[in-house]
Formats: C-alpha cells, sequence, structure tokens
C-alpha cells in the first residue's frame, strides 16, 4: 500500500511544477484537530492562492512511515515545498495569520 502512495506522491510531483504551490498537509485520522486543520487550509488556500496550489494530504494512521521523510514529529503538520524556502506549520491552522506568515503570504491581498 505505502506504493501506491508514493506513486500518488510522484504523480504529484510530476504536476507541481503547474502549481505555485505545493503544500503538504500531515494528519492523523479524522480527528478534529487533523478535521479543522484541513479546513483552514482549504478556505486560506482558496481565499489567497487563486487556484495556484495543491494540497497531498497524508493520514500517518495509514502511512506512518512517511513521517520520517518530512520528520514529522507533531501533528497536524503543514510543508510548504514550493515555492522554496521549505517551511513548516504546526497546528490546526486556526491562526490566519501566523500561517500567512508561514507560507510567506503576508503580503497577498484576499480575493474574496
Amino acid at each position: 500500500m505505502p506504493i501506491l502512495v508514493k506513486k500518488k506522491i510522484n504523480k504529484h510531483a510530476k504536476q507541481a511544477h503547474k502549481f505555485k504551490y505545493v503544500l503538504r498537509l500531515y494528519i492523523v485520522g479524522e480527528t478534529p484537530n487533523s478535521i479543522t486543520a484541513l479546513n483552514n487550509l482549504k478556505k486560506i488556500c482558496k481565499e489567497y492562492l487563486d487556484h495556484q496550489y495543491i494540497i497531498e494530504t497524508i493520514d500517518l494512521l495509514k502511512f506512518p512511515n512517511l513521517a520520517k521523510h518530512d520528520q514529522i514529529l507533531a501533528v497536524p503538520t503543514l510543508i510548504k515545498e514550493l515555492p522554496k524556502p521549505i517551511r513548516k506549520i504546526i497546528g490546526d491552522l486556526s491562526n490566519t495569520e501566523q500561517v500567512l506568515v508561514g507560507l510567506d503570504l503576508k503580503n497577498i491581498k484576499c480575493k474574496a
């Protein structure tokens, strides 16, 4: 099964050149924090990134071995792969201002 996830990640990596922002969210099941983090991330992306992003969600209950790749110590954790530099944001992403700073979006105006 991890091979399928690796193929999916590789498929996304091949498509990443189409997107300005490549984001990877590590979660653990459908816990309240995981659901909140994913919903908050989707909302921020929709408001600030104008379809220039791809979100990869990795459930560590299903694929715990993938945590080692990005050195995940706590969940939920968001990894901004692109644009460089790589950044990590830990938590449910409810502090929008902090997430915008972490994604280096603090100077981008909201579309909504």
